[in-house]
């Protein structure tokens, strides 16, 4: 009897263990600005668990005045609304929490289930990585400035 409590208890931590993780699905909208970047992100996430994401940004912007942040915006806006129907899909491993490219190590999306907050992961260069917090979203709007 021992013996098969023991394999019943294996065999549900396999199971558990095994899961996997149906991702969050919707659309959301983020944006991250600082001296040095400008970036703006559409992120669609199907029920096939397929991924659509975009992120067009500006790399060391310096110090532009305010007409010339505005046009910025205005191009970063027009970028990513202009090349959405180019993106393609892409598909990650999703382990509940984190989404990475399938096999990779970095995390290039993360779910916070319980909190129903998404953050997608921006990787500049040799920069750190920048989370950058996603508002969900029922369509795509034309400013991703103001979600």
């Amino acid at each position: 009897m021992r013996r098969f409590a023991i394999l019943l208890i294996a065999g549900l931590l396999l199971g558990a263990c095994s899961k996997e993780h149906e991702p969050p699905r919707g659309r959301w909208i983020g944006h991250y600005e600082s001296p040095q970047v400008m970036v703006v992100a559409w992120l669609e996430i199907l029920p096939s668990g397929d991924v659509h994401v975009s992120a067009p940004d500006f790399l060391d912007i310096g110090d532009p005045t305010p007409e010339q942040r505005d046009a910025m915006h205005k191009r970063l806006a027009s970028d990513l609304s202009d090349g959405w129907n180019d993106v393609k899909l892409r598909r990650y491993d999703f382990d509940g929490h984190v989404f990475r490219k399938q096999g990779g190590v970095a995390p290039q999306m993360e779910w916070d289930g319980h909190k129903q907050e998404m953050k997608v992961v921006f990787y500049f260069g040799m920069q750190h990585a920048i989370r950058i917090p996603m508002t969900p979203v029922k369509n795509f709007g034309e400013d991703p400035w103001l979600p």
